[in-house]
């Protein structure tokens, strides 16, 4: 009885100290609660005292900078998350490599008319599976060898005719000025001069669905408009002269690539392997573009337009919280969680199996700032991802010239010309 007094007593003393503590560090309360559910709405915790700003209606204003930092996400974050491994990351490709082979021969066996559709999509998603592995493998999340990620990386890319080194490098720029109006590389806004001098065949390929969903290869080739350049070429602007090696190394993979092909050809024929590569490889390319897209476009509330910004008003994370999680259902680990992007943009040097924990870990710190992505149907197939994409397609065609926070303008000529 008198050691419980006792403790009772020492925890009266400490309380004020504990309050005190909390005062000075309200973002800790929010990073050391329990763990939620990753499919858990967020809340702000009745508790957090931070203070997020809110428009004359009520609603946040996400575009405002936010009241935490991005060493309040980190802490949040628990350490395991970060850790890579080779042998899980090994055990994931290899998965991929066995199911694209075995979708291979089943349908090169069978060779129906009714079985060749299905195969199309089937490998079509498998190799947007291992472009995901490419994909860690350029953000040395796949190992903790460099060395063996871009090994990886070249061969796995190749096999799918992406330059891995050219991809890598540009992507790099892409995350490290996402959200960024004039420095972002990859589906970032048209300003209104350069949308103004577009032509009607550019504005269809970049702007009109589906044609773009179709864009990535020309991407590689000759990058997004306002910007000039290759991927396959090491004299472009995105590389610095001690990448040179590194994009011409890729480019040979690709050529090592287009020689298997041609065997391929040679053996099998033409229409095999229209079949067996040509027409998965082009539904890889639309999932490709469809995701990559949505990672930054079309909010779930139509209500809403995200910010992109210039000058000293973006920031790494200001920039970071415009990116959008997705839902991906029977897709989702089967595409390794890259629909679990928020995290992933902020720090992509976490592996793509431990992105779920990790946000999870951050949505108390987030608050309003992160945006719960639209549950799957029960049926497991994406089809709530239909309604933002054309939608943002519609509507997000350019933003103004000058501004240091702006947001997509729709253009009503263009509907109407091409409806």
């Amino acid at each position: 009885m008198q050691t419980a007094t006792t403790a009772r007593a020492t925890l009266q003393q400490q309380r004020p100290l504990l309050h005190q503590r909390a005062a000075a560090r309200p973002l800790l309360r929010g990073a050391i609660r329990p763990r939620v559910a990753a499919l858990d709405v967020p809340t702000i915790p009745k508790d957090d005292d931070r203070t997020f700003v809110r428009k004359p209606d009520g609603s946040f204003d996400l575009s405002a900078a936010p009241p935490f930092s991005l060493s309040d996400i980190r802490d949040a974050i628990p350490a395991r998350c970060f850790e890579r491994s080779a042998a899980k990351s090994f055990a994931y490709l290899a998965f991929d490599v066995a199911v694209v082979a075995g979708l291979a021969a089943a349908a090169f066996t069978l060779n129906s008319w009714f079985v060749w559709p299905l195969y199309w999509l089937a490998q079509g998603t498998m190799f947007w599976a291992l472009f995901v592995v490419g994909h860690d493998c350029g953000h040395q999340s796949f190992s903790p060898s460099r060395t063996l990620n871009d090994f990886v990386g070249n061969i796995v890319h190749a096999s799918i005719m992406v330059p891995y080194h050219g991809w890598r490098v540009s992507h790099r720029k892409h995350h490290g000025n996402h959200g960024h109006v004039d420095n972002d590389e990859s589906w970032y806004p048209t300003p209104k001069s350069i949308y103004d001098n577009m032509d009607e065949l550019t504005k269809l390929g970049r702007m009109r669905f589906p044609w773009c969903l179709f864009a990535y290869p020309f991407y590689l080739l000759r990058r997004s408009p306002g910007k000039s350049g290759s991927h396959y070429d090491p004299e472009c602007d995105l590389f610095v002269p001690s990448e040179r090696n590194m994009v011409l190394t890729s480019d040979a993979c690709l050529v090592g690539m287009l020689a298997v092909l041609a065997a391929c050809t040679a053996k099998l024929g033409v229409v095999a392997m229209f079949n067996l590569y040509f027409v998965p490889y082009w539904v890889f390319v639309a999932w490709l573009d469809m995701v990559t897209y949505l990672q930054h476009h079309g909010s779930n509330d139509p209500a809403e337009k995200l910010p992109w910004y210039r000058g000293a008003d973006w920031s790494y994370l200001r920039g970071g919280l415009t990116c959008l999680d997705r839902e991906y259902g029977i897709f989702h680990w089967l595409t390794h969680n890259i629909g679990t992007h928020v995290v992933h943009h902020l720090f992509p040097q976490i592996p793509h199996y431990n992105l779920r924990e990790a946000t999870a870990a951050v949505k108390p710190v987030l608050g309003p700032y992160y945006r719960e992505p639209v549950p799957c149907p029960p049926h497991g197939i994406p089809t709530q991802l239909a309604e933002p994409l054309v939608r943002s397609f519609n509507e997000d065609h350019w933003v103004p010239d000058e501004g240091t926070v702006v947001f997509y303008n729709r253009d009503p000529e263009f509907n109407v010309k091409k409806a």
